[in-house]
């Protein structure tokens, strides 16, 4: 359909590339099945909380300093802005710093708490990279008081957050209508090449990319700040961002697209999650917090998730490849790193979040002889979740979810609109 016949419409329907998957099947599917079930499994102590390293530098470039927060308190905006009375740009600083900032309010007894994990995590056999867990910078974070939302979070360092994920990482077709900036929507160019340049794997990369940026974008448009009343914030869907960021016409007809990989990402976590149930079906698998009893509550609602994906059916094959294994793993290194240079520190934390989720759910796809192989009452060798590594995958497909749930809202708002 041509854009400009589009008549403004929002309209993801139909059969998904590779995987042979129908989208209103998804929707009703995630509705009805998962998004309730996930949303409090989200909300169990194992899953709230989140160790991740908000202090590590960028690799990549020298930090603006512009509207950015670098630690969990809020930082004094330039002194350039308060010297040359930019009251406007000023305000709009000050907003984002206070919204863009952690609450790393914690309870003496979860502190306690989270001792005692960290002695039962290190009894556990690892296999494998702990990378921010280790840092002495780490701190536990309450997802549940930093809901990922609009932040105000903007300028030059976040347009070279996505502008690096996309550029650097070479996965990426080159005729792609595409906003550089996720904070301008419209605005983008033109390369050489088409989408089928791509070889499978290659596709499939950016695919996922795409498919995470637009799921983030739904996040932010669906939690914007609306106004302001007795000095605290509203949150809620606004329709006219969303328009911005996915409508056909503004987009150049990218919008649908866009969508449609969110739908494509969808499945792949979904179909990780099915893949590793039997890792945590077997008896010596726990989600350990200390209270036995909400601990075997929380595992019994994990594994009634898992039997729910195996009810969604989809063909995913030949889709990765075992080959391209470790180029996955090297691109996807790259992004975390590039996480840290996100001047917002809930942006940060969400995006690394997001990205490790993500990561972790490629691992356990790339690794299905292995989890076939798995022990049933003793540590294996092969393969190994960390708690972060589960905490993450868990969180980030929640965060899709969402999203998908988000879009169904958009729809029937933009219906009632017209």
């Amino acid at each position: 359909q041509d854009p400009s016949e589009s008549d403004s419409k929002v309209n993801v329907t139909g059969v998904l590339d590779d995987c042979l998957c129908d989208i209103d099947s998804i929707d009703n599917f995630n509705t009805y099945k998962i998004f309730p079930k996930i949303k409090k499994l989200q909300e169990r102590d194992y899953f709230r909380y989140y160790k991740v390293n908000l202090k590590r530098p960028c690799p990549f470039w020298a930090e603006d300093g512009h509207c950015s927060i670098k630690d969990c308190h809020v930082e004094p905006c330039p002194e350039y802005l308060k010297m040359a009375n930019n009251t406007k740009e000023l305000e709009d600083c000050e907003q984002a710093n206070k919204l863009g900032a952690i609450n790393s309010t914690l309870s003496n007894q979860s502190k306690e708490a989270f001792i005692d994990w960290a002695r039962y995590d290190d009894s556990r056999d690892h296999f494998c990279e702990l990378d921010d867990e280790r840092s002495p910078a780490a701190q536990y974070v309450d997802l549940l008081l930093n809901p990922e939302r609009y932040t105000g979070y903007k300028g030059t360092s976040a347009w070279r957050v996505w502008n690096s994920i996309y550029e650097e990482n070479c996965f990426k077709p080159r005729s792609v209508y595409r906003p550089l900036n996720p904070l301008v929507p419209s605005r983008g160019r033109f390369f050489i090449c088409t989408f089928s340049c791509l070889c499978l794997e290659k596709r499939v990369f950016y695919k996922l990319i795409s498919g995470l940026h637009a799921s983030i974008n739904l996040h932010l448009c669906a939690n914007y700040l609306l106004e302001e009343t007795w000095g605290k914030p509203s949150w809620g869907p606004n329709i006219k961002e969303f328009k911005r960021r996915f409508d056909p016409v503004e987009t150049k007809g990218e919008g649908p697209r866009r969508l449609k990989n969110l739908y494509f990402l969808y499945l792949i976590e979904l179909r990780a999650l099915s893949k590793v149930a039997p890792y945590f079906e077997r008896s010596i698998v726990d989600l350990y917090t200390g209270n036995a009893e909400e601990d075997a509550d929380t595992k019994t609602l994990l594994l009634n998730i898992f039997q729910d994906t195996n009810q969604m059916q989809f063909n995913f094959k030949s889709l990765i490849r075992l080959k391209i294994f470790s180029e996955f793993r090297l691109h996807f290194k790259n992004i975390s790193r590039i996480m840290d240079c996100v001047g917002c520190d809930k942006c940060r934390l969400w995006g690394k979040l997001q990205t490790q989720g993500l990561g972790t759910a490629l691992k356990i796809l790339f690794s299905e002889k292995e989890i076939q192989k798995l022990p049933e009452n003793s540590p294996s060798k092969g393969f190994q979740l960390t708690r972060q590594e589960i905490v993450a995958l868990l969180n980030a497909f929640g965060r899709l979810s969402t999203s998908i749930r988000d879009l169904q809202n958009f729809k029937v708002l933009l219906q009632h609109s017209r």
